[in-house]
């Protein structure tokens, strides 16, 4: 529904600037998939935020897994 909205925005934007419609066109598609994937990014933030569980008191804040690179070794000084 934002999509359409900001697609519809940007159609009228384009007009009132005097752009042709191919431009219009472009405009207002450009601006629907750029919002459609905002919300859809912001939606699945929320989602994955709710399932992960509240951090532990009792961490100190570091990291005790091991490296993600095998060969991190090699990289330190």
């Amino acid at each position: 529904m934002a999509g359409i909205a900001a697609m519809m925005l940007a159609a009228i934007f384009g007009t009132a600037m005097g752009l042709n419609n191919t431009a219009t066109y472009m405009a207002s598609g450009v601006a629907f998939v750029a919002v459609s994937l905002w919300v859809d990014s912001r939606i699945s933030r929320r989602r994955s935020a709710g399932r992960q569980p509240a951090p532990d008191a009792g961490r100190s804040g570091q990291d005790a897994g091991p490296a993600l690179d095998p060969d991190a070794a090699k990289f330190e000084g």
